[in-house]
């Protein structure tokens, strides 16, 4: 029986792995960098629509490559402006991208996988388990979307790697896709604007930290000691917090960066005063910010958002340690 071999998909490549594609094809390798900016910066979906290619080269692209690109299935507004994106993939699946305004340059939140293996406690996406992981072009494609969505292609906006899934769990296509984003010639993103959120998965941490595309680092904590935070990220049972704030002492920041240590707050779970102590000391020496976040409550999530009276407790407690609280 005759195979069909599977066409590379054109949003699915780094630049040198589009101009060795076109050599290959017998096409010149600088038509790369047209092609990332119709992709990119113009939201082309189309290879034809690619002008000032020759009509032979355009032929060519849509003979030989595809362009996927995520489909609008549904589009949400909070009466904070926030918008929610339900996107359908080529397979019919769906995850969620978020545009959150109320930010200085915007902020776009993606996912990196189709649900989560991570299965914390308090996540509905956890809940979901793993179907499968993204690929670069499906993470970038998000942002294409909402950028074209937004008319945002040319406005400033940063992104968070904080939608479905656990970026680190999904190494390779995470950091294919930060660097295409960091590509000259398409979105030109600094990995200053990019924050990737990690549950704190040791051996893909150590690796980030080698990484010449560094985004800003978030670290889902979520409580001060192991017996709590086993309860509710599974995974610490296997890369405990020590571990992670040893790695988070040794990682490599800029001057102005600092480690983003994200604690959602669940009533009479963490958010004791004792809880609040135990954290502070737990990130003292670490260049970092704590980001409280309280719980946004949902159907099947079997915990409660704290008092606003217990957050500010919380917070006063910790930035009294000399922890910067946002």
């Amino acid at each position: 029986m005759a195979t069909t071999e599977r066409r590379p998909d054109l949003a699915d490549l780094e630049r040198p792995a589009l101009e060795a594609a076109l050599e290959e094809r017998g096409h010149a390798r600088f038509h790369a960098r047209q092609i990332f900016r119709w992709i990119y910066r113009h939201g082309v979906t189309d290879a034809g629509a690619m002008t000032n290619l020759s009509r032979e080269l355009r032929v060519s692209l849509a003979r030989d490559f595809t362009l996927t690109t995520p489909v609008v299935a549904r589009r949400e507004t909070s009466a904070d402006g926030t918008e929610k994106f339900l996107l359908r993939l080529a397979d019919r699946r769906h995850i969620e991208s978020v545009f959150i305004p109320d930010t200085p340059s915007m902020t776009f939140c993606l996912s990196t996988q189709v649900g989560c293996a991570m299965a914390c406690a308090f996540c509905l996406t956890g809940r979901m388990g793993l179907a499968r992981n993204l690929t670069a072009g499906e993470i970038v494609g998000q942002v294409r979307v909402l950028a074209d969505a937004l008319n945002m292609r040319e406005a400033p906006f940063n992104i968070v790697l904080m939608g479905m899934g656990e970026p680190l769990h999904n190494y390779d296509e995470t950091m294919k896709a930060l660097r295409i984003l960091a590509d000259e010639h398409g979105f030109e993103m600094s990995p200053r604007r990019i924050t990737l959120s990690t549950v704190g998965l040791l051996p893909a941490l150590e690796r980030l930290a080698t990484e010449p595309v560094m985004p800003n680092l978030a670290i889902s904590l979520h409580a001060p000691s192991d017996v709590q935070r086993g309860e509710l990220v599974p995974i610490n049972r296997k890369y405990g917090l020590a571990d992670i704030i040893d790695v988070c002492r040794r990682f490599p920041l800029n001057k102005r960066s600092r480690i983003t240590f994200e604690y959602v707050l669940l009533a009479g779970v963490n958010d004791s005063p004792q809880d609040a102590r135990r954290l502070a000391r737990l990130v003292a020496g670490v260049k970092s910010k704590v980001n409280l976040i309280p719980l946004n409550a949902a159907a099947g999530i079997p915990f409660e958002r704290p008092s606003d009276e217990a957050v500010d407790r919380f917070a006063r407690i910790v930035s009294e340690y000399g922890v910067i609280v946002s």
